[in-house]
């Protein structure tokens, strides 16, 4: 009997690029892993144009959380209505993953970034949700000011504008 071992997974839909992007993934996030690979049948060719024997699905696992990589074609993109965020501890993270990530992408505003494959992301730091969540509503704007003048966070500038 199937058990279930994450009740939600996240299915990104690429067009045939979702083993590449497993393996991209996996090698910056610790703890991630590529679990099973499906391939494309005959019938891959008939519903999907994609050579029998090519990647149907791979699931892998970032930080132990799992998702879903289908080479679907190219009639879906990605947009930045979907986000994938990345919390961090301090700014070494940060660096880490936005540099990782945003590589062959597009840097954003506001700590948002798209990766080569088109997938949105947001590197946050931890600390800006207990910043915002702040009564002091002075405080929180002082530090919303600032980050509406940022793409990549930068953890000293806002501490700097909730202390000040």
């Amino acid at each position: 009997m199937a058990t279930i071992k994450q009740r939600i997974t996240n299915c990104l839909w690429f067009d045939s690029e979702a083993e590449e992007a497993a393996k991209l993934y996996t090698s910056i996030f610790k703890n991630s892993s590529i679990g099973a690979i499906t391939r494309f049948g005959k019938e891959g060719f008939e519903f999907h144009g994609k050579p029998e024997g090519s990647v149907m699905t791979v699931s892998f696992f970032l930080d132990g959380q799992e998702f879903m990589g289908l080479n679907g074609g190219s009639i879906f993109k990605f947009n930045e209505a979907m986000s994938l965020v990345v919390n961090c501890l301090d700014q070494a993270e940060i660096d880490h993953y936005w540099y990782k990530l945003s590589e062959g992408g597009k840097e954003s505003q506001c700590g948002w970034l798209t990766d080569k494959f088109g997938v949105s992301w947001q590197v946050v730091p931890v600390s800006w949700i207990d910043m915002m969540n702040n009564p002091d509503k002075k405080r929180t704007s002082k530090v919303l000011e600032k980050v509406f003048q940022m793409k990549k966070f930068q953890l000293d500038v806002l501490e700097q504008a909730f202390n000040s």
